[in-house]
């Protein structure tokens, strides 16, 4: 059987489904060929299921130090397989909302497998796209006029390192846990090992960081990295930077050992699993693209600045064409991709206002440059930073540990970027991406009234802090 449609999407993830909704929007009768489940990596396996998670790890610490706010708990304990029974009924919760926006926009949705083809008997041109359903009906064939991948990644892996899903774990296995273990070696001090870190810490488990880098978070600014890592000491988490894991010297029996090697000394770490959290690897295989033109540069697609590869009808948004691999981002590369599919003239994304996040405890959220970024290129820059120390709502909420610091250029007083450390900070950065789309200034975010008390107060005092004017501080 063959379809034609104005636009079929490789990939129901966060991209692709707000591509098609946009599409949907916009009059382009649409499709969406997904071989799992509606929401992909970020409802299933990333974005929402570990943060269900994080919340229960919330919690349980929270109620573990209960006596300091004076309550009186007893018995306190952690029933594992309730904290997994919340995650997945929001999950599940949530993907029956995708399913229902896809019929709302009656938008077509194939469960299976698409690969696109070359020229045919149905185009001239690559692009037809041929399903594998799973329900083991015949292939369908479908004719689009226009093509997005949004096929999404997976974990990476390090080469020899194998993943068996019982003693070596990538997020994907350790998002199905049955139990806390006892201890964890996690491979990667970045975003996503981090998270990792302080879920397994806040939940009793003995956690050991093994990261590459001279530093933790290494993508953030230096201080926040720095402040993070102070932190996790706090927390009882063991960090090991500046440390090349050695995967051949993997033992497993009832626990696991691995060796690295620390600044130039062999050192060995045992623990009951390992977790591999050493980026993600795009998912450009097995979907027809040598059938086409299109270009895979270090294991992504290249495309322009409207996400068209070198096949003008064929797009690719998302985690496989690589740079900022947030849910976030992908969809709103969707959106442009589609708009300009649609010749709506959309405007290309500026990544240096996008905001990032990384939700463990204490939360980091930045917007722009870093300083040493900033420096780079060429900024002479004047910097504020507030604590949350001096924070009323900080101290009422009993987290008061970090900080805000905003980064501007002495010349223009444009905010070049925001960098924060604390409690719910993922929450208030929006202000600051706000401040950045709009060019705003130290002075403009100072003379916005804040409410007290409040945390977002931290944010005008650092805006004060930036020209010596900081009032509590």
């Amino acid at each position: 059987m063959a379809e034609e449609y104005d636009l079929v999407i490789l990939g129901g993830g966060t991209g692709g489904y707000v591509a098609a909704i946009r599409a949907s929007q916009l009059g382009l009768k649409t499709a969406i060929v997904e071989k799992t489940k509606l929401g992909g990596t970020c409802l299933h396996k990333g974005c929402i299921p570990s943060k269900a998670l994080l919340r229960s790890a919330e919690v349980y610490r929270t109620t573990m130090k209960a006596q300091d706010f004076g309550v009186i708990a007893s018995n306190i304990s952690l029933d594992f397989g309730k904290v997994q029974e919340r995650k997945n009924k929001i999950v599940e919760g949530l993907h029956k909302g995708v399913q229902h926006l896809m019929k709302q926009g009656k938008i077509s949705v194939y469960e299976g497998t698409g690969r696109i083809l070359g020229p045919s008997i149905f185009s001239p041109m690559p692009g037809t796209v041929s399903v594998e359903m799973n329900s083991g009906e015949d292939n369908m064939m479908l004719i689009p006029k226009n093509v997005i991948v949004a096929t999404g990644s997976r974990p990476r892996t390090l080469d020899g390192l194998e993943i068996d899903g019982s003693h070596v774990l990538t997020s994907d296995e350790a998002l199905q846990l049955t139990s806390v273990p006892d201890s964890m070696i996690i491979v990667g001090g970045g975003v996503i090992g981090i998270e990792w870190a302080s879920m397994l810490s806040d939940f009793g488990t003995e956690v050991t960081v093994i990261e590459y880098s001279d530093r933790i978070i290494p993508t953030e600014d230096r201080e926040i990295s720095k402040e993070m890592q102070r932190l996790m000491k706090k927390k009882g988490i063991k960090l090991v930077t500046s440390a090349k894991v050695l995967p051949e010297s993997l033992k497993k029996e009832n626990a696991v050992s691995i060796s690295a090697d620390v600044n130039g000394t062999i050192k060995e770490f045992s623990a009951e699993k390992i977790l591999v959290s050493v980026g993600r690897q795009a998912n450009v295989e097995g979907i027809g693209l040598e059938n086409t033109d299109i270009e895979i540069e270090r294991g992504v697609i290249k495309t322009n600045s409207y996400y068209q590869t070198k096949e003008s009808h064929i797009y690719a948004i998302g985690d496989v064409i690589g740079g900022l691999q947030l849910a976030h981002v992908a969809s709103h590369e969707g959106i442009v991709a589609v708009e300009h599919i649609a010749r709506e003239n959309p405007s290309p994304i500026d990544y240096s206002l996008i905001s990032k996040c990384i939700y463990s405890n204490p939360e980091v959220a930045s917007v722009g440059y870093t300083e040493e970024e900033a420096t780079e290129k060429g900024f002479e820059v004047k910097v504020g930073k507030f604590s949350f120390r001096a924070i009323g709502k900080a101290l009422v909420y009993g987290e008061s540990d970090g900080f805000v610091k905003i980064i501007a250029d002495k010349k223009t007083d444009d905010i070049l970027g925001v960098h924060m450390i604390g409690p719910h900070v993922t929450d208030m950065i929006s202000e600051a991406g706000l401040a950045r789309v709009l060019d705003a200034t130290p002075w403009e975010i100072a003379h916005t009234i804040h409410p007290h008390p409040s945390l977002s107060e931290a944010i005008g005092e650092a805006a004060l802090a930036v020209d010596g004017k900081a009032l509590h501080g």
